[in-house]
């Protein structure tokens, strides 16, 4: 698999990752990695994991999330 937004621009650069909303392939150029809490039902309510989880999307998923 190719990245995709390296395909927009004309060129042609192998996938190191993909997008876990749109699934699209990424370089590491345009790969957005972020990190995510992890929660989980404890007795009576939440717990939040220590470690937080590694998170990747393209940019453009990533813009679309963080608008206010």
């Amino acid at each position: 698999m190719n990245c995709y937004d390296c395909h927009q621009q004309g060129t042609i650069t192998p996938a190191v990752a993909s997008c876990r909303n749109c699934g699209v392939g990424l370089c590491p150029d345009h790969v957005k990695v972020t990190a995510q809490e992890i929660h989980r039902h404890e007795g009576m309510g939440l717990a939040t994991l220590k470690q937080p989880a590694r998170r990747l999307t393209c940019f453009t998923c990533h813009d679309a999330e963080h608008q206010l």
